[in-house]
């Protein structure tokens, strides 16, 4: 399998499993000329913003080990260990625990501790072994054997190194520096410049870490007099902590999209609810009754003396307004109806439905839970509004049916599906829908989809895969793909 990205000249390697790496497969590989080498190749779409995303969320849980952590800007990250490696006993024992940790987390890991994190992240991705110590007064001999690319230059300076016959680190040691300067002086960015990358890896030059902090919580808290174990107690402490927070919310701009209301008990034990939304929101109003159906469930034991209501998650929610007359959106009432939904069904229990980046009907649409963030559809996503209708109910797979018709490329007459057989009167198409090159095999059929109508007024969705004489198979299937009505 491999991920893959939109290039200059169509689809690109992004990234590949292990079987790909040993079928030597390189990242920017055209798509169309590895599926020359490997027709079996498996094509998924990349999505290089939700792995950054995942990668700064795996640098803060990195944090177990040492405070400072920090993303390279690729695919891995930067701990910086010095003072907290010896609470596991020292750098190895401290690498053997992160890759356990990892592991049990369903990652891989090449993991490398080197004086510098230059010298680190050659190690890691160019030493050869998975696990590898480097000392301070190791490093120029640990780095010499490995290749110019481990210096993290752009492949341009790489291949400039090469024709200079400067292929690793320690060829590029021995050449003077002045000649280098003079060389690279015009070089503007530090990965086109091998003097400003060697002094990093060999720690003549300072490249400290500077992880992002995580922004305070927007949270609400209320230190109680007097323990509260009744109802009617717990709402007034909800509805004072829910202006709270909606007006620090609305101060940052943000909408709240997933709430924790947590009660403090006099025995030192804790109780928590949640609510999450469908989009941002900071309505007092309807953030509160998310709550009013499991409040009851809240159990204070002998009462609790503080509470808590946080926003453990929230996006950016900008002032709008609604109608002239002062009435509401039509969409807002239709977040407030999911919001309902969800608190009272639970959140996986409530799904919608977003366009993805294919023609193929059963491949256009995927589900995710309302909660997680609209994200913006690709081109040929929103090229679908320009398409003909779809049918409401789309089957999770074609289903194949017979199919009697007068003309070998005309529409059906009669269909039978599901043990039933119905007389079509009217029919409409066809729409030919072409296979996708770039993610499948070169034996698969070109369909034509019809609209059709029976006699009791019943219409379906259905296509003929493949055409007589096409020479990709035998004779054309037909198969149901949606109903109307």
């Amino acid at each position: 399998m491999v991920l893959a990205v939109q290039g200059p000249h169509g689809p690109i390697i992004h990234d590949m499993d292990r079987t790909a790496c040993r079928l030597g497969l390189k990242r920017g590989a055209r798509i169309t000329d590895i599926r020359a080498l490997v027709p079996n190749l498996c094509v998924e779409d990349a999505d290089p913003s939700a792995e950054t995303a995942a990668l700064q969320r795996l640098a803060v849980w990195a944090r177990r080990w040492c405070p400072w952590t920090q993303t390279d800007g690729a695919d891995g990250i930067f701990l910086d260990i010095s003072g907290s490696a010896h609470l596991a006993g020292g750098e190895g024992a401290l690498l053997r625990e992160m890759r356990e940790a990892f592991g049990r987390a369903g990652l891989r890991i090449r993991a490398a501790a080197a004086a510098t994190p230059g010298a680190a992240w050659a190690l890691a991705r160019y030493g050869g072994r998975r696990l590898l110590l480097c000392r301070d007064e190791q490093t120029q001999d640990c780095l010499a054997p490995l290749p110019a690319a481990s210096l993290r230059l752009h492949p341009d300076t790489v291949l400039l190194l090469e024709r200079l016959g400067l292929k690793t680190i320690g060829a590029l040691a021995a050449i003077p520096r002045e000649a280098l300067v003079r060389r690279f002086r015009r070089a503007e960015t530090p990965d086109a410049n091998p003097v400003l990358r060697l002094d990093q890896a060999m720690g003549r030059l300072a490249e400290p870490l500077v992880p992002g902090r995580p922004a305070p919580p927007l949270r609400a808290a209320r230190r109680l007099a007097e323990p509260i174990g009744d109802l009617a107690g717990i709402e007034n402490v909800l509805g004072d902590l829910m202006l709270d927070l909606t007006g620090r919310l609305g101060t940052a701009a943000r909408g709240a999209r997933h709430l924790r209301l947590t009660g403090y008990r006099t025995d030192g034990g804790t109780a928590w609810l949640e609510a999450r939304t469908s989009t941002p929101s900071r309505d007092p109003a309807h953030l509160t009754r998310l709550f009013a159906e499991d409040l009851p469930r809240l159990d204070p034991g002998f009462g609790f003396d503080a509470m808590t209501l946080e926003a453990a998650a929230h996006e950016a929610l900008s002032a709008h307004q609604g109608g002239l007359a002062g009435e509401d959106r039509a969409e807002s009432a239709l977040t407030t109806l999911l919001d309902r939904l969800m608190a009272r069904l639970g959140s996986a229990n409530v799904s919608r439905l977003r366009p993805r980046g294919s023609h193929v009907p059963e491949r256009a649409e995927t589900r995710e839970e309302v909660q997680a963030p609209i994200s913006t559809p690709s081109e040929s996503a929103s090229l679908s509004r320009h398409r003909p209708p779809r049918p409401p109910r789309l089957l999770s797979r074609p289903e194949e049916a017979e199919v009697l018709y007068a003309l070998p490329e005309g529409p059906p007459a009669r269909l039978a599906w599901r043990r039933q057989s119905h007389r079509i009167v009217r029919s409409e198409g066809p729409e030919r829908i072409a296979p996708e090159w770039w993610r499948e095999k070169s034996t698969v059929r070109l369909r034509d989809y019809y609209l059709v109508e029976d006699e009791g007024g019943r219409r379906f969705w259905l296509f003929r895969e493949g055409v007589p004489g096409d020479g990709r198979g035998g004779a054309p299937r037909w198969f149901v793909q949606g109903l109307f009505g």
